[in-house]
């Protein structure tokens, strides 16, 4: 009975249940991998990013070799041309040069800090944020970089060696505004990197000690980057986020039902739980720092798991986690949503995202968005005609037991859900006098019309005539030319015995 129940709950849940082995790397490594990664842990991602891009710069070297070699046969053969050619050849040496110094700058850029950066700190001038802005930055700025300092002084000379690191790397970082986001974000996985084996070859510190440490690290280096990391105009974040917030505001009809969420709001302490959850999701925008973020999400997701275990009086399975998650994160609409997403994967220490149980519930958080961005009408067990109907708020799913309601609500919401019935049911009575008029108006118009069909039919089936008018009839007594001769009537006579 168990297991049919869990066949069926896989079969309605087509297009929202995933294996757990869907959520590690696609290479096998074992560790968990990212959508943003393409399947792949963060370690395989940059692997293959590395690939990609020495090929990239390979590619490009011998284009520009190539271009230079053209270059100089062309030079030399022109030498021996007669003056009406050299116009042309000068044409074709400045085209093949821009393309030449166009592609040589590609490459430089990869190794050398981009001259730009006058130009750019200019804009980001133009662009300055409002005082209030800026000085709730430096406050925080302030009292993090005190914490730091404070934290490292525990270390000693590794404290030192590592503060100087940090300082070293917010320097160079100063001056790579103008790089893409990835590059910067490489920049900084290169950075934990090496802070980490730094920590651990040259300072021999013991692991625990070591993680401590590249958290503090962290959150130093990232409050004091996150306004110029976090939603960059460079790239196209923002316009994922609304198209997200969107999304979800579309899909605001969906019920825990459609998604065989197994949590039951009715009961307070999962009703509690629920709203925990949501303002988990919802605080993680709040936080400048990608631990922080996937703590918020972590906080999240055991809020999700107790209301599980609550409602079902027995531990929740995986399969009963990603659908109550892509409930919350409907029912929240978080802000921001892949922006907070594209910065953790791109700025938080790579080894908490690959393993543990941060890693793990952020992985499932990216599967939950990217499932409520292809939801569609088989996900939900509906028809296509209903779930676009839905879609286009053209109705809405009819809320089940409006009368059943938690203890701890408010009389207020209890008379406007009343309300919001008895309102819906007035508008589906009124709906329905109307077409039934209409269709009374139609039934009249259609009998009056076949009675006059049929009268006509008559009519011309038997036509009526007229016939003249005749004289009037003779009196019966006319011949009796002796009328006057005859008797008077009988009188009535009076019976006297």
């Amino acid at each position: 009975s168990s297991s049919r129940r869990k066949m069926n709950l896989k079969s309605e849940r087509r297009g929202i249940h995933v294996d757990q082995s869907e959520l590690l790397c696609k290479k096998g490594c074992g560790y968990y991998g990212n959508p943003a990664w393409q399947g792949f842990c963060s370690k395989c991602w940059r692997e293959e990013y590395h690939k990609a891009r020495q090929k990239q710069i390979q590619e490009d070297w011998e284009l520009a070799e190539r271009l230079q070699r053209e270059e100089e046969e062309a030079y030399a053969s022109s030498q021996s041309t007669q003056g009406a050619q050299s116009l042309t050849f000068s044409k074709f040496e400045e085209k093949k040069t821009n393309e030449k110094t166009r592609k040589v700058t590609t490459v430089k850029k990869f190794f050398t800090a981009s001259s730009r950066a006058g130009a750019k700190k200019e804009i980001q001038e133009a662009k300055a944020p409002s005082p209030s802005i800026h000085r709730q930055a430096s406050i925080e700025t302030d009292r993090v970089s005190k914490e730091f300092i404070e934290f490292i002084r525990t270390y000693q000379k590794p404290g030192q060696d590592i503060y100087k690191q940090c300082k070293l790397f917010l320097d160079t970082m100063s001056h790579k505004r103008d790089l893409s986001i990835e590059e910067q974000s490489e920049c900084a996985q290169d950075f934990y990197q090496n802070v980490a084996d730094r920590l651990q070859t040259r300072w021999k510190v013991p692991p625990e000690k070591v993680e401590k440490a590249m958290d503090e690290v962290e959150k130093y280096i990232m409050t004091r980057q996150y306004k110029y990391v976090f939603c960059p105009e460079t790239t196209d974040d923002e316009k994922k986020d609304l198209a997200v917030q969107k999304r979800i505001r579309a899909l605001h009809w969906v019920t825990p039902q459609m998604l065989c969420v197994p949590v039951s709001e009715e009961i307070p302490e999962v009703s509690d739980m629920v709203v925990k959850a949501i303002t988990d999701i919802i605080e993680m925008d709040s936080k400048r720092v990608p631990r922080d973020k996937l703590a918020c999400i972590t906080k999240c997701s055991k809020h999700i798991f107790n209301a599980i275990k609550i409602t079902k009086n027995e531990p929740a399975s995986a399969d009963d986690f990603l659908p109550t998650l892509i409930y919350i994160v409907l029912k929240g609409n978080p802000p921001r949503l892949q922006s907070n997403i594209q910065y953790i994967t791109r700025f938080c220490n790579p080894s908490r995202l690959m393993t543990g149980e941060d890693g793990y519930y952020f992985t499932n958080l990216c599967c939950a968005v990217a499932f409520i961005e292809k939801l569609d009408a088989q996900s939900l067990n509906l028809s296509q005609e209903d779930f676009d109907r839905f879609m286009t708020g053209q109705t809405s799913p009819k809320k089940q037991e409006s009368d059943s309601f938690s203890p701890d609500v408010c009389l207020g919401v209890k008379q406007m859900c009343k309300s919001l019935d008895l309102l819906s049911q007035l508008n589906e009575r009124q709906e329905r006098i109307v077409s039934e008029a209409k269709k009374l108006e139609k039934d009249l118009i259609d009998w009056t019309d076949g009675i006059t069909k049929e009268v006509e039919d008559i009519v011309e089936k038997y036509p009526l005539e007229i016939k003249p008018k005749s004289q009037a009839l003779a009196a019966i007594d006319s011949e009796n030319v002796e009328n006057d001769k005859l008797p008077p009537p009988l009188q009535p006579q009076v019976y006297a015995g």
